[in-house]
């Protein structure tokens, strides 16, 4: 009985003497660390204070060794001092318009080549205007654009006028009368006459485009070449022409007489262009031109017994002036 009170008693003081033991070199180790200066705890940190910090990309001190491995390193690391001009980020692109250059474009997005088609009426100004009447027109042209505000066309032009009522009057007394006693195919005198002019022409236009936007556009154009004038002179006459049912007879306007003149002229006007969007290439156009032809006068004269020289409508051979307005399509 005392012999296993003692045994037990033995085991016990031999597990607290252990744990003693333990705790006090736990406790030596503790002192020991504390006092080599390795502290356990570590500083508390201001998260305000590093976030605001800037922010350094440049090689810590801490990073640099003593050994000579880690002096190649240190060598070798990449310098990322923003403070240089040599590591700079190369400057932005500057962009330019873009360039469109090629066959059928030019560099600022203009075509090269244009075309013109167009009609209108003709209005005779000035002296012309007292022996002409107004008509019609047309014009067909294809041009060369050097860019958006510069180009030149190339331009045919057929402008037609009527002549008015006191000046067939005119004509027709001289028809009439002496030395001419004209007749009709009946061999009557003549009881009525009507007559036409016209003027074609081949002309050279320089076109300079002063306002352009996406839709609307205005424009000056000039321009020089030959005009070439013709009046013709008729009378009612009744013709008959052959057909698979017989023949047939039918009334149609005979020339009597005839006059050319050819001359130098020049033009010039305003313009307005219109297109339906932005991007369509199509644009309708009005413009008003005026037209100065210098042709040479020939006096009025019967001519010789030959009939060469005989001249009875001299206005023909006049300078002529008229403002034709044409509308159209350029593309």
């Amino acid at each position: 009985m005392h012999t296993n009170t003692g045994n037990r008693l033995n085991r016990i003081l031999g597990r607290t003497a252990a744990v003693t033991f333990l705790a006090a070199a736990g406790t030596l180790g503790l002192h020991a660390q504390q006092s080599a200066g390795t502290a356990l705890s570590l500083p508390p940190v201001n998260l305000k204070t590093s976030l605001s910090a800037p922010l350094n990309l440049s090689i810590p001190d801490d990073l640099g060794y003593s050994s000579s491995t880690g002096s190649v390193e240190t060598a070798n690391a990449v310098d990322f001092n923003l403070s240089s001009d040599a590591n700079q980020p190369p400057p932005r692109r500057r962009y330019s318009r873009p360039n469109y250059g090629d066959s059928h474009t030019n560099p600022d997005g203009s075509s090269k080549y244009t075309f013109v088609v167009g009609g209108g009426f003709t209005l005779p100004v000035g002296t012309t205007h007292s022996v002409l009447d107004t008509s019609w027109k047309i014009q067909g042209g294809v041009g060369r654009n050097f860019n958006k505000t510069f180009g030149v066309i190339a331009q045919f032009d057929y402008d037609n006028f009527g002549i008015n009522t006191s000046t067939l009057n005119n004509l027709l007394a001289i028809y009439n009368g002496p030395p001419i006693f004209a007749t009709d195919q009946n061999g009557n005198p003549l009881s009525q006459i009507g007559g036409s002019s016209h003027d074609w022409s081949f002309t050279l236009n320089p076109i300079f485009n002063y306002y352009t936007s996406d839709t609307k556009g205005a424009y000056v154009v000039v321009g020089a070449g030959f005009y070439h004038k013709t009046a013709n002179i008729t009378t009612p006459a009744i013709e008959e022409e052959d057909t698979f049912f017989g023949p047939v007879e039918f009334q149609a306007n005979q020339t009597i007489d005839k006059y050319t003149s050819n001359a130098f002229g020049v033009n010039g006007g305003l313009g307005f262009t219109y297109k339906l969007s932005r991007f369509a290439s199509t644009r309708f156009f009005v413009e008003g031109r005026y037209v100065y032809t210098f042709n040479s006068a020939r006096t009025f004269s019967y001519g010789d017994a030959n009939g060469n020289g005989f001249n009875v409508f001299p206005q023909n051979s006049a300078k002529t002036s008229y403002i034709p307005i044409t509308f159209g399509l350029r593309f």
